[in-house]
Protein backbone atom coordinates (compact mmCIF):
# COMPACT_ATOMS: atom_id res chain seq x y z
CA UNK A 1 0.00 0.00 0.00
CA UNK A 2 1.46 3.61 -0.85
CA UNK A 3 1.55 5.38 1.97
CA UNK A 4 0.14 8.96 1.91
CA UNK A 5 3.15 12.19 0.51
CA UNK A 6 3.07 15.14 2.82
CA UNK A 7 4.12 19.04 2.36
CA UNK A 8 6.65 19.45 4.54
CA UNK A 9 8.91 22.36 5.81
CA UNK A 10 11.42 22.71 7.92
CA UNK A 11 12.74 24.62 10.81
CA UNK A 12 16.20 24.62 11.59
CA UNK A 13 18.88 23.07 8.81
CA UNK A 14 21.55 21.59 10.79
CA UNK A 15 22.38 17.80 10.74
CA UNK A 16 19.82 16.18 11.15
CA UNK A 17 17.80 18.64 8.89
CA UNK A 18 20.93 17.78 6.66
CA UNK A 19 19.90 13.92 6.08
CA UNK A 20 16.00 13.81 6.93
CA UNK A 21 14.75 16.55 4.46
CA UNK A 22 16.27 14.51 1.24
CA UNK A 23 15.45 11.64 2.67
CA UNK A 24 12.04 12.66 2.91
CA UNK A 25 11.81 13.96 -0.64
CA UNK A 26 13.71 10.38 -1.77
CA UNK A 27 10.59 9.01 -0.35
CA UNK A 28 7.77 10.84 -2.20
CA UNK A 29 7.45 13.92 0.05
CA UNK A 30 7.84 17.45 -0.79
CA UNK A 31 9.86 19.90 1.11
CA UNK A 32 8.54 23.02 0.01
CA UNK A 33 10.85 25.58 2.54
CA UNK A 34 13.29 25.52 5.04
CA UNK A 35 14.78 28.41 7.71
CA UNK A 36 17.41 28.68 9.82
CA UNK A 37 18.22 31.18 12.61
CA UNK A 38 21.44 32.17 11.20
CA UNK A 39 19.93 31.68 7.24
CA UNK A 40 23.39 29.92 6.05
CA UNK A 41 22.95 26.87 6.79
CA UNK A 42 18.92 27.19 5.34
CA UNK A 43 20.41 28.29 2.23
CA UNK A 44 22.98 25.50 2.05
CA UNK A 45 20.23 23.12 2.25
CA UNK A 46 17.73 24.23 -0.17
CA UNK A 47 20.47 23.92 -2.59
CA UNK A 48 20.84 19.70 -1.96
CA UNK A 49 16.52 19.90 -2.41
CA UNK A 50 14.40 19.23 -5.51
CA UNK A 51 12.06 22.38 -5.17
CA UNK A 52 12.47 23.95 -1.61
CA UNK A 53 12.28 28.06 -1.00
CA UNK A 54 14.58 29.77 1.97
CA UNK A 55 12.29 31.25 4.32
CA UNK A 56 13.74 34.16 6.04
CA UNK A 57 11.01 34.47 8.64
CA UNK A 58 8.54 32.20 11.36
CA UNK A 59 5.65 33.98 9.39
CA UNK A 60 4.18 30.26 7.87
CA UNK A 61 0.57 31.23 7.49
CA UNK A 62 0.60 31.33 3.91
CA UNK A 63 2.36 27.97 3.67
CA UNK A 64 0.77 24.54 1.66
CA UNK A 65 2.86 22.43 4.57
CA UNK A 66 0.93 19.96 6.80
CA UNK A 67 3.80 19.30 8.94
CA UNK A 68 6.45 21.40 10.13
CA UNK A 69 9.53 19.95 11.51
CA UNK A 70 11.28 21.65 14.38
CA UNK A 71 15.27 20.35 14.07
CA UNK A 72 16.79 22.71 16.46
CA UNK A 73 19.57 22.56 19.38
CA UNK A 74 17.13 21.69 22.57
CA UNK A 75 17.17 24.98 24.22
CA UNK A 76 15.39 26.69 21.20
CA UNK A 77 12.62 24.61 20.67
CA UNK A 78 10.06 26.07 22.93
CA UNK A 79 10.76 29.70 22.04
CA UNK A 80 10.48 29.32 18.63
CA UNK A 81 7.75 26.53 18.74
CA UNK A 82 6.03 29.82 20.18
CA UNK A 83 6.85 32.64 17.57
CA UNK A 84 5.95 30.33 14.53
CA UNK A 85 2.95 31.33 12.80
CA UNK A 86 1.17 28.62 10.92
CA UNK A 87 -1.56 27.95 9.04
CA UNK A 88 -4.83 25.57 10.25
CA UNK A 89 -4.30 22.24 10.43
CA UNK A 90 -1.04 22.12 11.15
CA UNK A 91 1.29 19.44 12.45
CA UNK A 92 4.18 20.68 14.34
CA UNK A 93 6.59 18.25 15.32
CA UNK A 94 10.48 18.51 17.23
CA UNK A 95 12.70 15.87 16.32
CA UNK A 96 14.98 16.46 19.89
CA UNK A 97 15.36 12.69 22.18
CA UNK A 98 15.48 14.49 25.41
CA UNK A 99 12.53 17.12 25.04
CA UNK A 100 9.29 16.12 25.98
CA UNK A 101 5.93 16.96 24.16
CA UNK A 102 5.06 19.41 26.38
CA UNK A 103 7.71 21.91 24.81
CA UNK A 104 5.02 22.28 22.25
CA UNK A 105 1.88 22.75 23.55
CA UNK A 106 1.50 26.74 23.41
CA UNK A 107 2.55 26.59 19.94
CA UNK A 108 -0.28 27.97 17.33
CA UNK A 109 -0.32 24.54 16.00
CA UNK A 110 -3.33 22.24 15.39
CA UNK A 111 -1.52 19.16 16.62
CA UNK A 112 1.50 18.56 17.61
CA UNK A 113 3.61 15.26 18.02
CA UNK A 114 7.74 14.11 18.37
CA UNK A 115 9.56 12.72 15.33
CA UNK A 116 12.97 11.53 17.02
CA UNK A 117 15.41 9.53 14.97
CA UNK A 118 17.37 7.59 16.92
CA UNK A 119 20.88 8.19 15.44
CA UNK A 120 24.37 10.24 15.31
CA UNK A 121 24.35 12.79 12.60
CA UNK A 122 27.20 14.20 10.78
CA UNK A 123 26.77 16.15 7.11
CA UNK A 124 29.72 14.74 6.07
CA UNK A 125 28.86 10.87 7.00
CA UNK A 126 25.94 9.20 4.75
CA UNK A 127 23.53 7.51 6.35
CA UNK A 128 20.31 4.30 5.99
CA UNK A 129 17.33 5.42 7.06
CA UNK A 130 15.91 2.26 6.42
CA UNK A 131 17.66 1.04 9.80
CA UNK A 132 17.90 3.96 11.65
CA UNK A 133 14.37 3.41 14.69
CA UNK A 134 12.03 6.25 14.21
CA UNK A 135 10.21 6.73 17.66
CA UNK A 136 7.16 8.68 17.35
CA UNK A 137 4.39 10.78 20.07
CA UNK A 138 1.49 12.54 19.46
CA UNK A 139 -1.43 13.37 21.47
CA UNK A 140 -3.91 13.73 18.59
CA UNK A 141 -4.73 10.41 16.66
CA UNK A 142 -4.62 11.65 13.77
CA UNK A 143 -1.42 13.40 14.49
CA UNK A 144 0.07 10.00 15.42
CA UNK A 145 -1.20 8.17 12.30
CA UNK A 146 0.24 10.99 9.99
CA UNK A 147 3.62 10.36 12.16
CA UNK A 148 3.48 6.63 11.78
CA UNK A 149 3.14 7.00 7.86
CA UNK A 150 5.98 9.83 7.83
CA UNK A 151 7.87 7.19 9.73
CA UNK A 152 7.08 4.39 7.66
CA UNK A 153 8.24 5.85 4.44
CA UNK A 154 12.01 6.14 5.47
CA UNK A 155 12.10 3.59 7.82
CA UNK A 156 11.60 -0.14 8.73
CA UNK A 157 11.43 0.75 12.50
CA UNK A 158 8.64 3.18 13.75
CA UNK A 159 7.92 2.92 17.37
CA UNK A 160 5.45 5.01 19.64
CA UNK A 161 7.33 5.93 22.46
CA UNK A 162 6.04 8.35 25.29
CA UNK A 163 8.00 11.56 26.53
CA UNK A 164 9.54 9.45 29.25
CA UNK A 165 10.26 6.05 27.83
CA UNK A 166 12.57 8.36 25.24
CA UNK A 167 14.52 10.49 27.87
CA UNK A 168 15.10 7.20 29.31
CA UNK A 169 16.29 6.21 26.19
CA UNK A 170 17.68 9.40 24.79
CA UNK A 171 20.28 9.19 28.28
CA UNK A 172 21.18 5.50 27.23
CA UNK A 173 22.12 6.44 24.11
CA UNK A 174 24.27 9.47 25.57
CA UNK A 175 26.13 6.40 27.21
CA UNK A 176 26.35 4.49 23.90
CA UNK A 177 27.29 6.86 21.38
CA UNK A 178 28.73 10.01 23.30
CA UNK A 179 30.57 8.50 26.27
CA UNK A 180 31.50 5.82 24.02
CA UNK A 181 33.38 8.05 21.39
CA UNK A 182 34.84 10.49 24.20
CA UNK A 183 36.87 7.54 25.82
CA UNK A 184 37.98 6.39 22.35
CA UNK A 185 39.49 10.15 22.03
CA UNK A 186 41.00 9.18 25.22
CA UNK A 187 42.64 6.37 24.14
CA UNK A 188 43.67 8.17 21.10
CA UNK A 189 45.42 10.44 23.28
CA UNK A 190 47.02 7.87 25.33
CA UNK A 191 48.39 5.92 22.53
CA UNK A 192 49.71 9.22 20.75
CA UNK A 193 51.52 10.08 24.11
CA UNK A 194 53.04 6.89 23.48
CA UNK A 195 53.89 7.57 19.90
CA UNK A 196 52.32 4.68 19.01
CA UNK A 197 49.81 4.99 15.93
CA UNK A 198 46.02 4.71 16.73
CA UNK A 199 44.69 2.66 14.20
CA UNK A 200 46.65 -0.40 16.14
CA UNK A 201 43.66 -0.26 18.55
CA UNK A 202 40.81 -0.45 15.60
CA UNK A 203 40.44 -4.29 15.18
CA UNK A 204 40.04 -4.45 18.94
CA UNK A 205 37.67 -1.79 19.16
CA UNK A 206 35.53 -3.32 15.95
CA UNK A 207 35.53 -6.94 17.74
CA UNK A 208 34.32 -4.92 20.66
CA UNK A 209 31.51 -2.99 19.21
CA UNK A 210 30.66 -6.25 17.40
CA UNK A 211 30.99 -8.91 20.11
CA UNK A 212 28.97 -6.85 22.48
CA UNK A 213 25.85 -6.24 19.90
CA UNK A 214 26.59 -10.50 19.28
CA UNK A 215 26.20 -11.84 23.15
CA UNK A 216 24.92 -8.14 24.87
CA UNK A 217 27.30 -5.97 26.75
CA UNK A 218 27.38 -7.41 30.13
CA UNK A 219 28.39 -10.93 28.72
CA UNK A 220 31.20 -9.43 26.48
CA UNK A 221 33.27 -7.67 28.98
CA UNK A 222 36.64 -8.25 29.19
CA UNK A 223 39.36 -6.85 31.04
CA UNK A 224 41.77 -6.47 34.35
CA UNK A 225 38.18 -5.03 36.57
CA UNK A 226 36.35 -7.78 35.40
CA UNK A 227 39.17 -10.43 36.14
CA UNK A 228 39.52 -8.69 39.64
CA UNK A 229 43.34 -8.12 38.36
CA UNK A 230 44.04 -5.27 41.00
CA UNK A 231 47.59 -5.59 40.24
CA UNK A 232 46.94 -4.33 36.60
CA UNK A 233 44.40 -1.86 37.56
CA UNK A 234 46.83 -0.32 39.86
CA UNK A 235 49.67 -0.22 37.45
CA UNK A 236 47.50 1.66 35.00
CA UNK A 237 46.76 4.07 38.11
CA UNK A 238 50.27 5.02 38.32
CA UNK A 239 50.85 5.22 33.99
CA UNK A 240 47.55 8.16 34.68
CA UNK A 241 49.85 9.68 38.09
CA UNK A 242 50.21 13.06 35.83
CA UNK A 243 46.28 13.56 34.94
CA UNK A 244 43.86 13.06 38.19
CA UNK A 245 40.94 13.16 35.73
CA UNK A 246 41.91 10.27 34.26
CA UNK A 247 42.62 8.31 37.09
CA UNK A 248 39.32 9.22 38.29
CA UNK A 249 37.52 8.13 35.28
CA UNK A 250 39.41 4.91 35.18
CA UNK A 251 39.32 4.16 38.89
CA UNK A 252 35.14 5.12 38.59
CA UNK A 253 34.79 3.11 35.58
CA UNK A 254 36.61 -0.34 36.86
CA UNK A 255 35.23 -0.33 40.21
CA UNK A 256 31.75 -0.19 38.53
CA UNK A 257 32.94 -3.42 36.63
CA UNK A 258 34.40 -4.69 39.40
CA UNK A 259 30.78 -3.74 41.47
CA UNK A 260 28.53 -5.61 38.49
CA UNK A 261 30.87 -8.60 37.73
Amino acid sequence: MKLASYHISFIGAGNLAWHLAPALENAGHYVKEVYSLSGVTAKNLVANLYDATLKTSLDFSDSTSQIFVLALPDDAIQAVAQELILPDLSLLIHTSGGKTLQELEYSAAAASGVFYPLQSFSKSRPVNFEQIPILIESEHKEGTEILKNLGKSISKHVQFVSSEQRAKLHLAAVFANNFTNHLLAISETLAKDAKLDFSLLKPLIVETVEKSLLLSPKKAQTGPAKRGDIETLDKHMQLLAQDETLQEIYRILSQHILDNS
